[in-house]
């Protein structure tokens, strides 16, 4: 049952976070305006297009990134100041044990991991789109070029199912077009079925490919079947989503998208799936990190030292950057080696897991 202590603990962490959040914020909007003033006023945009167009979808990416150790940050900072104020020895000697103390702590760190794992399944990667379309279209220098432009895709080669192959001499994501178009469907190592167009295009209304100057062959032993189309519509097991395979893409796609995009990866074999799942599993492991980081947060700065605040401070900020450069490495690993995906997500966690269970175990009671 909630106390009047533990309603102080949880007011005091969670005003904390969002008055740190909320400046950090207001300090990185600032810097950002300063750099692309230039951008903006070429961009010949109003005010109120360039926040709903471009922040709207720069914030909460930003936020995302710094939510984890601006909770660590907030949760130190706060404690320390109860520390050195003797708060925390008060209410221990009270007969309040250090877990029901940690009671208010833990809860605050569910409701942010919550609100931070809705963000990254649904809220991030529609604003990182926001964002993305923004850059591509009056920030990207490169945007509309075919050399050093992600619009314009060259020599693409697949799988589409288990049997069938296809490739794409050239395509442009911009205007779902495309020229070079072949399939390839195989059985037993043997060609079965090969189409060729020389151009192909996606039809909006059909939701289907359309096929232009068509060649079909179909091989039965040492017969074939030949057959020449002027157009026709095909419903391939690919969208122009899937066409666009730039580095960006997976963290445009809430979830649910991307869950589906994996499925039909893994099918077709694709050399990016480990960069796919990395995304995927850190999606739910990153908002866990809130909490462990809360515990060890609190844990640490519940002890009152001769450097006060100063000193938990600089522990705190310590520790947050070995968890960000180890899950760097990991992820590393897993896209440049042999680590596999889901430990590249969640090995951080359990590292700093056991340090906050071993760090808890050390505290004073």
């Amino acid at each position: 049952m909630f106390k009047k202590i533990d309603r102080y603990i949880l007011s005091k962490y969670l005003s904390t976070f969002f008055f740190c959040i909320l400046l950090m914020t207001a300090i990185v909007v600032v810097v950002d305006i300063s750099e692309k003033t230039d951008d903006f006023v070429k961009s010949k945009l109003p005010a109120s297009r360039i926040i709903t167009d471009y922040y709207f979808g720069f914030i909460p990416r930003i936020d995302a990134m710094l939510f984890p150790l601006f909770v660590f940050i907030a949760v130190i900072f706060f404690t320390s100041k109860m520390a050195s104020r003797s708060e925390v020895v008060a209410i221990l000697s009270s007969g309040v044990s250090f877990k029901r103390f940690l009671l208010p702590y833990i809860m605050g760190g569910l409701f942010l991991s919550v609100l931070l794992w809705f963000g990254y399944q649904y809220v991030v990667p529609r604003a990182n789109k926001k964002w993305g379309d923004f850059e591509a279209k009056y920030i990207d220098p490169n945007f509309g070029s075919v050399n050093g432009s992600n619009t314009y895709k060259q020599h693409l080669y697949f799988r589409n199912d288990s049997n069938t192959y296809i490739g794409i001499r050239a395509y442009d994501t911009i205007s779902k077009t495309g020229n070079g178009f072949f399939v390839q469907r195989f059985a037993n190592n043997k060609l079965l079925y090969n189409l060729r167009a020389d151009n192909f295009s996606w039809d909006t209304a059909t939701r289907k490919w359309k096929l232009d100057n068509v060649m079909e062959r179909s091989i039965n032993g040492i017969t074939e079947d030949v057959k020449h189309s002027v157009s026709m519509t095909m419903n391939y097991n690919f969208k122009p989503l899937d066409l666009r395979r730039d580095e960006y893409l997976k963290d445009q796609m809430p979830t649910p998208a991307l869950n589906e995009y994996i499925k039909i990866e893994r099918l077709r074999g694709s050399e990016g799936l480990s960069t796919l799942l990395v995304e995927r599993y850190n999606r739910d492991a990153i908002p866990v990190s809130v909490l462990i980081l809360t515990i060890i947060g609190a844990v640490l700065a519940s002890r009152k030292v001769r450097g006060g605040s100063g000193l938990h401070l600089a522990l705190g900020v310590i520790i947050s950057v070995l968890y960000i450069l180890f899950s760097r490495f990991t992820i590393v690993f897993a896209t440049k080696g042999n680590l596999t995906p889901f430990l590249a997500a969640w090995t951080p966690n359990f590292i700093f897991g056991l340090l906050a269970f071993y760090l808890y175990k050390k505290a004073p009671k």
